[in-house]
This record gives structure tokens, C-alpha cells and sequence, in this order.
């Protein structure tokens, strides 16, 4: 329901610009990387006292900048288009892990088999580090939009940047949008990769350590802004 908000803080206009505009790229980018279709999908970033979303019901390719839905910590919003039905996990999300700056939800189709089948993914490659520990969790399934839907996507997360969600979907995160982009593209990689591995044979999985170990390489591994300092 729509809620009366008071004004947002004294964020820099074109810093808000260029983030809404991110989020339209980043909901394209979901579209042509083959990771959602028509207007499932949606994106989220931490930004100034609350955070933007994208709305419910507008492709990708008709997303523009203006559309991007401000949101509070009480899910309050003022703005003529809704927020996603998702909003709920985006918002607890971030507001329980303060490391976490990006949300991405999808519905790719190798991430999403695995979760209609209900099945964690182990560790058969070492690139499951990406999301924080040695397993990809999925959450059990609760309908779309709801609050129990979130509840049990925050405990899939806890110790991760990505879940998969019982025959719904994916979630990916990051401390920015392009890291969160980047974990929900090597979990479908991932979720490929295994797939394939079943048919061939039985996948052999790398022990936790291992992993754990990767983990901590992982800290200064993934996508970089040019104004990172290098290694």
C-alpha cells in the first residue's frame, strides 16, 4: 500500500541519477545475459536513507531511469509506479546485512531447475566460492511477495551472497550492483556446469576446507571498479 513519506535526505541529485540509471542497466543486462524473461526479475540498491528498487510490471527494455521506486525501512514509498512484489526480501536483505549494497533476484533457468527440484548446490567447482561458503542453500518455498517468502530467503543467505529459492528462483548480492551482477552470473554458470556433470557421470565435490580457503582468496577476487587499487 502506498505510504506518505517525508522527504528523502540531502542526497547529490546526479549521484542519484547515475544510480537509477544503473539499475535500468543492470535489469537489461539480466534480460540479454538470459537470466530472466519479459518482467520477471528485479534489482535493488542501497541509497541514501532507504533504498531504490525497480517497479512491478515494466520490462527491461520499456525501464526507464524515472521508474525506479524509492523505498524506506517500513516499506513506505511515494511514487506513482509500485515497487516489485519482492520488495520485502530486498529490503530485509539489506537492512540485515549491512555488507551487502545490491540485491538481484532472477529466474534463470539452471538456478531455477535446481530450485523446482528443491536441491542445494555442493561444491563441484571452486567458483562457488563466489557466494561465501560451500554450498549455494535454497530456501524452501513460500509464495512470491510474502514476508515468510523472506524469512526463509534471509536464513538460506546467512553466510552467503546467494541462494536459490524451492520453485521460484534465484538471489544474488554484493557489496555493489556490479558484484551482485557478477554472483548471479557464476551461479547460473555453476548450476550449468552441474547440471551437465550429472548427466556425464557423478560430480565429485571439493572438501570444505578447500573452499574455505578460496573464500579468503575471494576477498580481493571479482569485478573492479578502474579507481580499485590493484593486487
Amino acid at each position: 500500500m502506498q505510504t506518505s513519506l517525508p522527504p528523502q535526505g540531502s542526497a547529490d541529485i546526479r549521484s542519484e541519477e547515475a544510480v537509477r540509471a544503473g539499475l535500468v542497466g543492470a535489469m537489461r543486462d539480466l534480460l540479454a545475459l538470459g537470466l530472466s524473461q519479459g518482467t520477471s526479475g528485479n534489482v535493488s540498491v542501497r541509497f541514501d536513507d532507504g533504498f531504490l528498487v525497480t517497479p512491478s510490471g515494466i520490462p527491461a527494455e520499456r525501464l526507464r531511469p524515472e521508474d525506479i521506486v524509492p523505498m524506506t525501512w517500513d516499506g513506505g514509498f511515494r511514487h506513482a509506479l509500485s515497487p516489485s512484489s519482492e520488495w520485502r526480501f530486498h529490503r530485509d536483505i539489506l537492512a540485515a546485512r549491512p555488507e551487502i549494497g545490491a540485491v538481484v533476484h532472477a529466474h534463470p533457468t539452471h538456478c531455477t531447475a535446481f530450485a523446482i527440484c528443491g536441491r542445494e548446490i555442493p561444491a563441484v567447482h571452486y567458483m562457488i566460492a563466489a557466494v561465501g561458503g560451500p554450498t549455494i542453500r535454497c530456501a524452501p518455498y513460500a509464495p512470491y511477495g510474502t514476508q515468510e517468502l523472506s524469512q526463509a530467503a534471509l536464513l538460506a543467505l546467512e553466510g552467503r551472497t546467494g541462494c536459490l529459492l524451492a520453485n521460484h528462483g534465484m538471489i544474488a548480492a554484493g557489496s555493489d550492483l556490479q558484484k551482485a551482477l557478477w554472483v548471479a552470473v557464476e551461479m547460473e554458470a555453476l548450476c550449468r556446469q552441474y547440471a551437465v556433470a550429472l548427466q556425464v557421470g557423478a560430480p565429485v565435490i571439493l572438501p570444505d576446507d578447500e573452499i574455505w580457503r578460496t573464500v579468503e582468496r575471494f576477498k580481493s577476487y571479482g569485478p573492479r571498479s578502474r579507481t580499485n587499487n590493484p593486487e
